[in-house]
């Protein structure tokens, strides 16, 4: 419920700081007042687009914050949802700037127009006559007959249940899509994928190959070299091994001389016989290099293979092409596995629409059962509204197909007038007759949901004095069991509030300026007098105002 409300700078209201009690109040003013106003301020707060032109003192920014008692709305998940920090006193507050920026916070986290939306829908729901029109939508009759029915618990249960098989069903036109494209390629990816698996590719192999295929095509060049080393190491007395042993000779003879000529004569030691080992190497390499022409014809044709494969695959290494294969593989696996998905797919939508079936027949029965009193309590009230002849004929037929709500479409029909073939909502009754079957509507809505702060502006627009004291008795009575608002002309209604604010306008300083307080009860009593008589009450008029506040 909308505990406090504060507005600074909006229109023509300087600053106005108001304490709202639970149950009915009214609000009153004369026309021109800036009852509007009121409405305007509080529709920013619920998320409406703000206009610079709302700002009163163009040099300040106008800045409206009402408090909200929220702890018995059930409003935590949407908290979640929004990523906002979740109280039970929630303040929202907006804020509007002479450069036209607006900016809106929820218990002071910054907030987008949609996530205020989103939250002031589940806070306040404001009525006029010209905004009646919502209880000629089907949603909102839905609503209506399964508050009604008490049908919550299992259309929560079936909301769920048909988001979940929704899911499953675009998860599976996506799954069949994507295996009939799969299907135009199979042939192709099968083909290249045998083809590289049929080449046996192994990590390294390329730079192998082209070594050894370098060996065997310069075999010649390899084994003369190699024998040239071998003579210029191991040729008698001119060869380096020769020459190498006689210096080794003449150190070894130096070596008691000194540490450093001890130190030359072993390090030549170690690469005497490390050129021995090398000659004797060349040696053994020289015997076992000999020319292969099948096996440099195998290298070759092992190499253009994997050239011609790297080509074709827009890669140039063996390791590109093994992931191309292993891609494809999974791409081919893939496929074969999309079967068994699809069908699981199939078994889980068919499982979902029996337990669908089970809770939409359980939603239309209690539907069924319950059309008959809610048309008889909500033609019992208009006919107190001075409306005898009001008539519903409200009717279910099966849907072939699920729908969010389950598989009834509904008929909601009405007519005032004894005689007359009932027809929708919207073509069959008044702005007038709207408002009253709204009142019913909400009325019969208060003893079965939690409803949010309603207010009601003029709703009571044209209605008798006799229809406006019944108004008043229910918005009374409504009062009992959730808060009410309503803005009013009729002293009817507006002396069955138990709260009454008062929107005047003043000229202070050769500035018009709007305010609103809170009536006490004589003033309450003067008000009501003047909606009765004038400013020029009489005693009848002010007797009359006190028998509405004590009736």
């Amino acid at each position: 419920m909308l505990t406090h409300l504060q507005i600074k700078n909006y229109a023509l209201i300087e600053a106005v700081s108001l304490n709202f009690n639970d149950g009915f109040t009214v609000i009153t003013g004369e026309t021109g007042a800036g009852k509007s106003i009121l409405l305007g301020a509080l529709g920013l707060i619920l998320g409406k687009r703000a206009d610079i032109s709302s700002i009163g003192n163009p040099d300040e920014k106008c800045v409206i914050e009402a408090t909200f008692d929220i702890h018995n709305y059930q409003l935590q998940s949407l908290f979640i949802a929004e990523d906002l920090d979740y109280e039970s006193q929630t303040i929202i507050r907006r804020e509007i700037l002479a450069s036209g920026k607006s900016r809106a916070f929820v218990n002071d986290t910054p907030v987008t127009l949609s996530q205020l939306s989103a939250l002031g829908a589940r806070l306040v729901d404001i009525h006029s006559q010209h905004q009646t029109l919502e209880v000629t939508d089907v949603d909102f009759q839905f609503q209506v007959l399964d508050a009604f029915a008490e049908n919550t618990a299992t259309l929560q249960s079936y909301t769920q249940l048909y988001k979940d098989f929704r899911g499953k069903e675009n998860q599976l036109k996506k799954l069949i899509k994507q295996k009939d494209e799969a299907q135009k390629e199979e042939e192709y990816k099968n083909f290249l994928l045998e083809e590289l698996l049929a080449a046996n590719l192994k990590p390294g192999e390329q730079e192998q190959h082209e070594s050894a295929h370098d060996a065997l095509n310069n075999v010649e060049q390899i084994t003369e070299g190699l024998a040239e080393a071998y003579q210029i190491l191991s040729r008698e007395e001119v060869g380096v091994n020769e020459m190498l042993l006689s210096a080794k000779l003449r150190l070894s003879k130096l070596s008691g001389f000194g540490p450093k000529l001890n130190e030359l004569s072993e390090r030549l030691d170690a690469v005497t016989i490390e050129l021995d080992d090398i000659s004797e190497a060349i040696n053994d390499l020289a015997s076992e290099t000999e020319g292969d022409p099948e096996e440099l014809t195998r290298l070759e044709n092992r190499l253009k293979l994997l050239f011609d494969l790297q080509k074709k695959h827009q890669v140039d290494s063996v390791d590109a092409l093994i992931a191309i294969r292993d891609g494809l593989d999974d791409e081919v696996q893939s496929l074969n596995n999309l079967d068994e998905s699809i069908a699981r797919l199939k078994l889980e939508i068919a499982d979902a629409q029996k337990q669908l079936d089970i809770l939409a027949g359980k939603l239309s029965k209690e539907r069924s059962k319950a059309i008959k009193p809610l048309t008889s309590k909500l033609e019992a009230i208009l006919s107190n509204l001075g409306m005898p002849n009001a008539r519903f004929e409200v009717s279910l037929e099966s849907s072939t197909t699920f729908l969010d709500n389950g598989k009834d479409v509904l008929h909601f029909l009405f007519t005032a007038n004894k005689g007359m073939r009932a027809q929708e909502l919207k073509k069959a009754a008044s702005g007038g007759e709207l408002s009253r079957i709204m009142l019913a509507i909400k009325s019969v809505l208060s003893d079965y949901a939690q409803l949010p702060t309603l207010i009601f502006d003029e709703i009571d627009t044209g209605v008798s004095g006799e229809v406006a004291l019944k108004m008043g008795h229910i918005m009374q009575a409504m009062g009992n069991r959730m808060q009410l608002i309503s803005i009013t002309h009729l002293p009817q209604i507006a002396g069955k509030g138990a709260q009454h604010f008062k929107v005047y306008k003043e000229d202070v300083a050769q500035k018009t300026t709007t305010g609103i307080r809170v009536l006490p009860k004589e003033e309450r009593i003067a008000e009501l007098a003047e909606m009765l008589g004038g400013k020029a009450s009489s005693d009848a008029a002010f007797d009359h105002a006190r028998q509405l506040l004590n009736e």
